[in-house]
């Protein structure tokens, strides 16, 4: 029988809901461990980056917006604009190569570790609760007592905390989208004067508060499509949190208390007629040792200092001088307790699990206090744990990495010549040319710049190649401002006669003081030469 098989069956719903369909509030056990205290170090500095990066400018622009209302996007310097569209679907495409081969290899490492949603419920939030209302027990016991003062008290002090973060939160994604400046404009006037800004705020601060107040591991659970996923991207070579089933079953209980010794030290002077000792049970012994070959008249193969046991049922034994466990499991439940999504990790793999390693640090715990080495529960493959060995360049790891790096490729190509500013410049649709007072001929034309640089940039506009041709704006010539589109018209002035060879087609500069940034082509309308 497999040693994975510990159940008759296993369940068919959710870890937090009962026979009934009603959800069960999970109240972890608070965790402690080098794995826990790494998570800790890891979830400042990320915290740290999340808030502090709205606040950085390069040239005046955020290092990262993210503004869909307005259409306007910067990642790290770099600007885009909807005509940059099919770049973002390819960043998008490589995002999801890269989420999938990263989850093949290290399975939901990046949910433990990196997910707001776990920083903010279990660096954040759960420690608030912790310090308001106490350990597990402590939480279990006031959810259960009456509305007393004391109560009221911790409930109202948690869930002010609790909107107050979630305050915090609202107004810092809102910065990655409006930008810092907004949200400070917006929280300086009265609600009335900005409506729709403080109806954004209120309605962040809401949804926040009731995901890590309410909803809490439901998130990972039900909602999070990555983790419905791991179903598909996982395989028996992937990286989990995972229970050694080949040293920890079957299960078994340690009994509290030590054996009592007796003083005898199989002397042999009773069997001979020597002497005796004060050992009450000195008969019940001789009776277990001539059992066991020890008789009066041969010599003991036992050593001279063998350590005699009584049982639970009164039974004479010779204790071995360090009894071998059969299993290293001895179902203490701890990694259960600790679980913020309330699953058994010894069950095996369960799309609940975040890979949070708190069952590991418990695990540990326990296995240094009862001798036994670490790493019952850690991170490791179930070929790992079936097979002692795991591959990590499997074919599918090979298939996904070789897209990965055609798609990075790609995008260093595609951003590498990429142009800082765009320039569309159109004849405008059904006008002739017509004959300016000095004899020269003119053609309308339309522009539209978008600034895809970070400062803004004074244009005009060149004819090459053509002798005497001119260009004249309608209005003042074009300032572009980054991010922002410019558009207006201009008349493109070139002789009567122009010179021998021109075809109709026309080359215009498009320059910054004395950078040439585009060049456009573009065609004129002329009188046929008789």
């Amino acid at each position: 029988m497999d040693k994975k098989a510990n159940k008759d069956s296993f369940r068919d719903t959710i870890g937090t809901v009962d026979a009934d369909g009603k959800r069960k509030w999970v109240f972890p056990k608070k965790p402690a461990g080098r794995y826990y205290n790494w998570r800790s170090y890891l979830s400042y500095v990320l915290l740290l980056i999340l808030f502090g990066l709205p606040w950085i400018k390069v040239g005046g622009e955020p290092v990262l917006l993210l503004n869909v209302l307005e259409r306007r996007f910067i990642l790290f310097g770099l600007s885009f604009t909807p005509q940059d569209f099919h770049l973002f679907a390819i960043l998008m495409i490589t995002g999801v190569v890269f989420i999938a081969l990263f989850t093949v290899v290290f399975g939901r490492l990046f949910c433990g570790w990196v997910c707001p949603q776990t920083i903010f419920m279990e660096m954040v939030f759960r420690k608030i609760e912790y310090w308001v209302e106490g350990d597990a027990n402590a939480q279990r016991k006031l959810a259960k007592s009456p509305w007393t003062k004391d109560k009221i008290r911790k409930r109202v002090m948690k869930h002010s905390l609790f909107l107050l973060v979630a305050a915090v939160i609202a107004h810092t994604f809102l910065a990655y989208i409006i930008g810092i400046d907004a949200v400070l404009e917006t929280v300086s006037q009265s609600p009335a004067s900005a409506p729709m800004g403080f109806l954004a705020i209120v309605v962040f601060i809401g949804v926040f508060y009731f995901v890590f107040a309410n909803m809490r591991e439901q998130v990972c659970i039900a909602i999070c499509p990555y983790g419905r996923l791991q179903g598909v991207l996982l395989d028996n070579d992937s990286i989990n949190v995972i229970y050694d089933y080949e040293r920890g079953e079957p299960r078994t209980k340690i009994r509290k208390g030590k054996p009592k010794k007796s003083s005898c030290s199989d002397c042999a002077n009773c069997r001979d007629g020597k002497g005796s000792c004060a050992d009450q049970m000195l008969h019940r012994m001789e009776a277990e040792l001539a059992k066991n070959g020890h008789g009066p008249s041969k010599t003991s193969a036992a050593p001279a200092t063998a350590p005699l046991s009584f049982s639970d049922t009164g039974e004479v034994m010779l204790m071995d001088a360090e009894p071998l466990r059969k299993s290293d499991c001895i179902d203490c439940t701890l990694c259960v307790q600790v679980c913020p999504t309330g699953i058994d990790i010894r069950d095996g793999i369960q799309m609940e699990c975040i890979n949070c390693t708190a069952c590991i640090d418990a695990c540990d715990t326990v296995m240094d206090k009862i001798d036994r080495p670490r790493g019952l529960i850690r991170y490791d493959s179930e070929s790992g744990v079936a097979r002692r060995k795991r591959r990590i360049w499997t074919p599918r790891v090979i298939a996904y990495s070789v897209v990965l790096l055609a798609l990075i490729a790609l995008n260093i190509f595609l951003l590498g010549g990429r142009d800082g500013l765009d320039v569309i410049m159109l004849r405008t649709p059904g006008t002739l040319y017509q004959e300016n007072t000095d004899g020269s001929i003119n053609n309308l034309y339309t522009y539209q710049i978008i600034n895809k640089t970070g400062s803004e940039l004074p244009l005009r506009f060149e004819v090459a190649d053509v002798a005497g041709a001119k260009v004249r704006f309608i209005g003042e010539p074009p300032l572009a401002v980054p991010g922002e589109i410019a558009e207006g018209a201009v008349f493109v002035d070139l002789p009567a006669d122009p010179e021998a060879g021109f075809d109709g087609n026309l080359e215009i500069e498009v320059w910054t003081g004395e950078k040439m940034l585009e060049t456009l082509t573009t065609t004129f309308v002329h009188p046929k030469k008789r």
